[in-house]
This record gives structure tokens, C-alpha cells and sequence, in this order.
């Protein structure tokens, strides 16, 4: 059983930035693809990027590459996302999940199999 606790949400303005920790209990986090997504209301959950157990591989949507970048460490199991130039469409509440397969690319919702409950960012323009 894995659980994680997402923080670091807020509000912060069009161009600024935030940076959001997910943190992990259990021994096997290492082990683990780690991602985070985001939704809004009325809308399905939405994959930002993830990170690969070692930290090696990341990939990101479309909407955020360059600006956003994942991060994790494992000694201290947590996973970071950094997030710069924010707009006001990256409003959502954005949760942190953890695979435990080793997915190449962990995009989709259905490959997690533990998430946070998520943490709330708000770009105003």
C-alpha cells in the first residue's frame, strides 16, 4: 500500500511559478513511475508528465513542455513539479499518482494505481 500526499498548490499569477511535492510512504517508492495530472471541473482527469523509477525518463503533454519539469528523489521519496511561466489555463486541482509496472511512459490515468488527493493551483491572469 502506498499512499502520497500532494502540497505546494496555491494561487500565483500569470508568468509566475509554483512548485508542487508529492510525498510517498512505503519502501518500494523507488520502484515506482511516478506522475502528475490535473482536472478541472466537469472534465476528465489530465496527464502533465511523469518520471520513470530511476529518474531517467520523463515526458511531458503537449501544453506544458518547457515549462514544467518533473523531478524525484527517491532517498527522500518524494516527487517535485516545478512549474514556471504558469497560465491561466493550468488552473486545475493537480494530484500525484504512482505506477507500479514499469511503464516506459506512464501517460494515462489507468496505468496508476495509487494517487493523492490532490492540491489545488489557481493562475489568475
Amino acid at each position: 500500500q502506498v499512499q502520497l500526499v500532494e502540497s505546494g498548490g496555491g494561487l500565483a499569477q500569470a508568468g509566475g511559478s509554483l512548485r508542487l511535492s508529492c510525498a510517498a510512504s512505503g519502501r518500494t517508492f523507488s520502484s515506482y513511475s511516478m506522475g502528475w495530472f490535473r482536472q478541472t471541473p466537469g472534465k476528465e482527469r489530465e496527464f502533465v508528465a511523469t518520471i520513470s523509477w530511476s529518474g531517467s525518463r520523463t515526458y511531458y503533454v503537449d501544453s506544458v513542455k518547457g515549462r514544467f519539469s518533473i523531478s524525484r528523489d527517491n532517498a527522500k521519496n518524494m516527487v517535485y513539479l516545478q512549474m514556471n511561466s504558469l497560465k491561466p489555463e493550468d488552473t486545475a486541482l493537480y494530484f500525484c499518482g504512482a505506477a507500479v509496472r514499469h511503464y516506459i511512459f506512464a501517460s494515462t490515468s489507468s496505468q496508476y494505481d495509487y494517487w493523492g488527493q490532490g492540491t489545488q493551483v489557481t493562475v489568475s491572469s
